[in-house]
């Protein structure tokens, strides 16, 4: 196989090659692009072929999308309240806002979930224990946080979306997330000088598209996701010539690098493909960062031991980071007392706040605007 791919409509899907490959194929761009005036360049280049790849250029002037905020509920430092964005006409997005007992200038965390299952549409995605505790603690810690359905999850599974067989998936969900930080700009309090976006597998994946192709995120996170030879696995990830564009070729340590030199950390663990971050991906994004002299915006948290998930230690890892590049404290994100509701009462539409009758049906092509 061929290192340098110069296709149009060439596909970066799964395990496209070793981590051996994509050593030589990255060492090979930064000949291109190893000053920060080529990087800068080729920065701009990759942001507007995901978008081009997605179907998203360019992008449209755009206010904040139609929500309906309901049943909040008082925890123990933080409320939770259940809504429903309109993103595009009649394609609606399911959530929950995550609000700190301060609301004068918060931080922003866009908090996305990846592939995990569960015995119900309302026991998966961003109804998990895990992803009620990371938003919950960082809703203490100060923070806004916003987490969401993605295509096929959640409400939407229950609404009969499929997930990982279209691929607009990646296109919708881009979009969707692009339209979140909409809604969340809009929030009474919200500080657009700190906004960040994390996620773990395919959720990390948004996270760093996200952070790529719009300019007002500060801060990124992915967790389990970030490597040099693997593209994600799922149409939502790598169903759309994103990657290999007429003019360029891109992995995703590059795509996560489209931030610098705003903070980065990767969260990372021994038994899956970002296995050899901290001897792989992290030197290159180094010499990136390098090349702006911030080299200390770019970190690491590696778990040699640990696996494929968004567990205490990495969402430690994640409070850390957060706290430090906001200026908050990481005390507060104590997940002991972290309430764990039931996925029924998080639900964004119930009998009292149905689907609207607008509603387009499940799994049809969407027009965005």
């Amino acid at each position: 196989m061929s290192l340098l791919v110069h296709s149009q409509e060439q596909l970066r899907q799964g395990r496209f090659h070793t981590p051996a490959q994509a050593k030589v194929e990255m060492e090979t761009r930064w000949d291109d692009y190893g000053v920060r005036a080529k990087w800068e360049k080729r920065a701009k280049v990759i942001r507007q072929g995901i978008l081009e790849g997605a179907g998203l250029f360019p992008l449209p002037e755009r206010k904040p999308p139609l929500a309906v905020r309901h049943s909040v509920r008082q925890l123990d430092g933080y409320t939770v309240e259940n809504v429903s964005l309109e993103t595009a006409p009649g394609f609606f997005v399911a959530g929950n806002l995550y609000l700190p007992e301060s609301r004068e200038k918060m931080p922003l965390v866009l908090s996305a979930h990846g592939h995990w299952p569960g015995k119900s549409p309302t026991e998966h995605g961003r109804f998990l224990e895990f992803m009620q505790k990371r938003c919950g603690a960082l809703a203490r810690m100060g923070c806004a946080v916003f987490a969401w359905d993605m295509v096929g999850h959640g409400e939407s599974a229950a609404a009969g979306w499929k997930h990982g067989v279209d691929p607009q998936e990646l296109r919708l969900q881009v979009w969707n997330s692009i339209r979140v930080l909409d809604f969340m700009l809009s929030v009474p309090g919200a500080d657009p000088q700190r906004v960040a976006v994390t996620g773990e597998s395919g959720g990390a994946t948004q996270a760093f598209l996200l952070a790529a192709v719009d300019e007002r995120v500060t801060a990124s996170i992915p967790c389990v996701q970030v490597s040099a030879w693997f593209y994600g696995g799922c149409m939502c990830e790598s169903g759309a010539p994103i990657h290999v564009r007429p003019g360029h070729v891109a992995n995703n340590v590059e795509v996560a690098a489209v931030i610098a030199p705003k903070p980065l950390l990767l969260i990372s663990n021994g038994e899956d493909w970002t296995q050899n971050v901290p001897d792989l991906e992290l030197p290159h994004l180094k010499r990136i960062y390098g090349l702006f002299g911030q080299l200390e915006k770019v970190e690491n948290a590696h778990f040699p031991k640990e696996g494929h998930d968004y567990g205490p230690s990495k969402r430690q890892a994640l409070y850390d980071f957060v706290a430090k590049v906001f200026a908050l404290d990481a005390r507060k994100s104590d997940e002991n007392t972290i309430r764990i509701l039931p996925g029924t009462e998080l639900r964004a539409f119930d009998e009292a706040h149905p689907v609207p009758e607008r509603a387009v049906p499940p799994n049809s092509k969407i027009r965005l605007y």
